[in-house]
């Protein structure tokens, strides 16, 4: 929506200060349905409803959030959902900078062209294969998402930089959040929310935040190296605790082993005991003739 405001596609009375979400919704309804091309073939007037009926329906989805599912291909690469019709309808450019860097084979390898989701179902799949390749290959796809949980890389970065044009209004999504995003004189800057109740002025960070494109590789790089000796000491952790477990259900065998030997030693001394005592026995009785 605030896309919208800030290119005077919609506009709101200029006396409202508060706007329910409800009301918001009424205004992008009214957009989409005011946007509709004019001059059109049938073909395309059918899809464009078809689209707009879909659109309609997800539309409620704006106030707790959409669900869209990115490849690791491209700034622009989305799987095509419902959600990605909204953007579609409205005219408004979606990116992200979730990328995979060409130049590291074996992460290319083993992400491909899948989404974020398909990826997800991949790792689950590999680790549960019999061949050494495919356990290989989710144990690097695993790697990569967890290194890059911020979902912002170097390379993604700089496709962004290049693919923003000067000026463009449009959509940044990160963390599974939507952020107004423009290009300033080559930089990109995101709408900031963090508004003081009494300031008028529209105030915009970079993305991200003041820092050079080397500070940033050494800082994803740092971040990731982190995350990285995070997984391996969870890893470790968890190889230490099962061996733990297993050396806990040992000891009660060997303990019972332990008493049944025992039982075995105390066995033979009970049977020397009763036969001393039937020899006593023996000799105190008397014979009668």
């Amino acid at each position: 929506m605030n896309v919208l405001l800030l290119a005077w596609k919609v506009k709101l009375p200029p006396m409202m200060e508060i706007i329910t979400a409800e009301q918001l919704m009424e205004y992008l309804g009214d957009y989409i349905l005011d946007a509709k091309p004019k001059e059109i073939s049938e073909i395309q007037r059918l899809n464009y409803e078809q689209n707009m009926s879909d659109a309609m329906a997800i539309l409620h989805k704006l106030q707790t959030g959409l669900d869209v599912n990115v490849k690791f291909t491209g700034v622009r690469v989305f799987e095509y959902t419902p959600e990605c019709i909204v953007f579609d309808l409205l005219d408004i450019p979606l990116y992200h900078g979730w990328l995979v860097d060409p130049q590291i084979a074996d992460i290319v390898k083993a992400v491909g062209n899948c989404s974020y989701n398909q990826l997800v179902e991949k790792i689950i799949s590999c680790k549960q294969s019999d061949n050494s390749e495919l356990v290989s290959e989710g144990f690097v796809a695993e790697q990569f998402l967890n290194n890059t949980a911020t979902q912002l890389t170097y390379h993604g970065l700089c496709e962004l930089t290049s693919a923003v044009q000067e000026g463009e209004l449009c959509v940044f999504f990160r963390n599974n959040h939507f952020s107004t995003m423009t290009k300033y004189k080559d930089y990109l800057m995101a709408l900031s929310l963090q508004q003081e109740q009494q300031s008028q002025e529209i105030n915009w960070e970079e993305i991200p935040e003041g820092i050079s494109d080397l500070e940033l590789a050494k800082k994803l790089q740092e971040e990731e190296d982190r995350r990285a000796s995070q997984y391996y000491q969870e890893q470790e952790q968890a190889a230490a605790a099962q061996v733990q477990q297993v050396q806990g259900a040992a000891s009660p065998a060997s303990g019972r082993q332990s008493g049944s030997s025992e039982r075995k030693r105390k066995e033979p001394r009970e049977k020397e005991k009763e036969k001393e005592k039937e020899k006593e026995k023996e000799k105190n009785s008397c014979v009668i003739l």
